[in-house]
């Protein structure tokens, strides 16, 4: 039969930890065979804080996990569907009564995107058109202004501030603004 992947809740937080234990109990029963893959949809984000890039995993589904099973919806030892159910951390398979697998469109579309992030983390920047904000650092330090524009793939902030009465567009890099 051909594997299947299906969504299962988790204790929001904690899916990393859920994973890990599902994993373990999954090779001490031997039912590797039957549950091959599970997965935390994620992606690599690029943050800049206080001057210093650092990469992260961002959760794309907080309290969800995906598996990849051989049909859980029956056609499986029920040992397999309890061993999931019976997982501390574990809510239950999205569906009615039985686990629904995905569409495979859908899971092609979490796994591109898990698999180019890691390729080439995005910048994540936390402003907003409209986004009052002070100056931290620069030409303009201690200045207020407001977000205009965010350039996400140039990880610049197009900030309007006052100069001499004059409102005066500036781009900045995000680090070099907070918000008030």
């Amino acid at each position: 039969m051909a594997k299947q992947w299906y969504v299962v809740r988790v204790q929001s937080g904690r899916e990393d930890k859920v994973r890990d234990s599902l994993e373990r109990r999954v090779k001490a029963a031997s039912l590797d065979a039957v549950i091959t893959r599970v997965l935390v949809p994620s992606e690599k984000v690029t943050e800049i804080k206080s001057g210093k890039k650092r990469v992260r995993d961002r959760k794309l589904y907080a309290g969800y996990l995906l598996i990849e099973a051989d049909g859980l919806d029956g056609d499986v030892p029920e040992q397999a569907w309890y061993l999931v159910r019976e997982t501390p951390g574990i809510g239950d398979f999205l569906g009615s009564k039985k686990p629904v697998p995905m569409a495979q469109h859908e899971v092609d579309k979490i796994l591109m995107t898990t698999n180019a992030s890691a390729d080439k983390p995005k910048l994540v920047i936390n402003f907003e058109k409209g986004d009052s904000i002070r100056i931290k650092e620069g030409a303009f330090e201690n200045m207020d202004g407001v977000v205009e524009e965010v350039i996400p793939e140039k990880g610049l902030v197009r900030v309007t501030i006052t100069i001499f009465g004059r409102a005066t567009p500036v781009e900045l890099e995000s680090w070099q603004i907070e918000k008030i």
